[in-house]
């Protein structure tokens, strides 16, 4: 991630956030109504996106149909972020990150990506944000 600051296109919360926010409401909906998992934007309940991510992979969705549901799931694990350390989100160029109130950037829903491909996971990642 390389976002650059000081660009035209770059703004912050709360504009910035609209999206991620919405992107993160649509994602626990859908969980709570499709997979009757309850996600409360706790820390927490990160452990169960990662094994919902993780279910997703072991069924060999083919990327392109669970590309939305992999952003909202990581736009989630960023509002737990902001909900829990007073990070905004940024955006630039159509991509959305955080950053939190001691400077670093954070990309959940890059992340959300990186778990699906089987390499990351957001509930380490919220734990480093958090720490």
């Amino acid at each position: 991630m390389t976002p650059r600051h000081g660009t035209a296109q770059q703004q912050t919360r709360p504009h910035a956030a609209a999206r991620p926010a919405r992107w993160a409401a649509d994602a626990v909906a859908v969980m709570r109504e499709g997979a009757r998992v309850r996600l409360d934007y706790s820390a927490q309940s990160l452990w169960r996106v990662d094994r919902m991510i993780e279910e997703i992979r072991r069924e060999d969705a083919p990327y392109d149909a669970v590309r939305e549901t992999l952003r909202g799931l990581g736009a989630y694990a960023g509002e737990v972020i902001v909900r829990h350390t007073g990070a905004e989100w940024w955006s630039s160029g159509g991509d959305h990150w955080i950053r939190t109130p001691d400077g670093r950037l954070w990309d959940p829903i890059d992340e959300a990506r990186r778990c699906y491909a089987g390499g990351g996971s957001l509930r380490l990642l919220c734990r480093d944000a958090l720490g």
